[in-house]
């Protein structure tokens, strides 16, 4: 176990960075300031499997990724928060932890962590090669915070604890059968709340699609619609945007054209006292150019815009006969 304790005040702070770095990896501590360095850590292996529990004070650990340091062995670490609280950043995702509270996170790139007060944690660290389930879980679940007090991760909790507690006991093999039983445990956590968090990102997703459209038919009659001002309007990428579309069958530019002609078809099908131009009701659904108004309706409804008008009107007093083209309500996209 190292400690602070005996450590002269003025290389107290060189020394527990040295410290904590042994432990974790290369890091940066700071000290949270006006606030003492102090702080004990023991540092224990089980087979493949390295165990951490540290005690100290307010502080930050940082570990910045510099591909010309990376260590050859990719591991993930898993942090145990026993005391005090944290706060975990890792790929832009903050995790908030408090008393018993799990995080995961990929040890090999760029992490934080924040203490502001006085802590004890226990920290996991082992070869990413182990876990045996797919990147894109592993991202799903790192640096998010993993609650405890029910389900799986109740199951984690007092074993995790005992285990780090009474880690230094363990012969040789009996340790290397505990790491690989570990190590199980955690992929099993990961699978877990990767199906939770993706489909989360289901429901997120439908409801950003269900967003985009609405937002295209509040301004449909704006000419500047597009991707780009889609995305603005959302706070998404152009490339999220066109994403988000690739299951719906449709791009986004298509959905626009095809939402202003079926709204022109409809205008130009009622039968009124005073008939509105045909460029007018283009213009009033964001056409700008009527030569491309005019392709572009004939090409999903087979006439001119203005056969579409008198057909539809003729039939609207006469009555529908079989045979004639479904009106825009009926209209279900575009012509192949």
């Amino acid at each position: 176990m190292l400690t602070t304790d005996s450590v002269p005040d003025q290389e107290k702070s060189a020394f527990w960075e040295d410290a904590v770095s042994g432990a974790l990896g290369p890091v940066a501590v700071t000290p949270r300031p006006g606030r003492p360095v102090e702080g004990t850590i023991a540092t224990d292996r089980l087979g493949y499997l390295l165990i951490s529990r540290i005690e100290a004070g307010a502080q930050r650990i940082t570990h910045t990724s510099d591909p010309a340091e990376r260590s050859p062995e990719h591991l993930v670490g898993v942090a145990l928060q026993l005391a005090g609280t944290a706060v975990c950043v890792q790929d832009g995702r903050r995790a908030d932890l408090g008393q018993g509270d799990l995080v995961l996170y990929d040890a090999s790139r760029s992490y934080s962590f924040s203490y502001p007060e006085r802590f004890a944690a226990h920290t996991f660290r082992f070869p990413r090669h182990v876990l045996g389930v797919p990147d894109g879980d592993l991202r799903l679940v790192s640096g998010a915070a993993i609650g405890t007090g029910r389900g799986f991760g109740a199951v984690l909790l007092p074993f995790l604890a005992e285990l780090a507690a009474s880690a230094p006991a363990y012969p040789p093999a009996v340790g290397h059968r505990l790491a690989g039983h570990v190590v199980d445990l955690f992929a099993a956590l990961i699978t877990d709340r990767a199906q939770l968090a993706a489909t989360d990102q289901d429901a997120g997703r439908d409801h950003l699609v269900r967003s985009v459209r609405a937002h295209i038919d509040r301004h449909l009659g704006d000419p500047s619609l597009s991707p780009e001002t889609i995305a603005r309007a959302l706070r998404i990428s152009v490339r999220y945007l066109h994403r988000l579309f690739e299951g719906e069958g449709i791009t986004v530019s298509r959905l626009v054209q095809r939402r202003r002609l079926e709204e022109c078809a409809r205008e130009l099908a009622r039968r009124e006292r005073v008939m509105p131009t045909v460029s007018a009701v283009a213009r009033r659904w964001g056409f700008v150019n009527a030569a491309h108004f005019s392709r572009a309706f004939r090409a999903v409804y087979g006439l001119s815009p203005r056969e579409w008008r008198d057909l539809r009107t003729a039939q609207s007093a006469g009555g529908t006969a079989a045979g004639e083209p479904r009106p825009a309500g009926s209209f279900t996209g575009p012509r192949p």
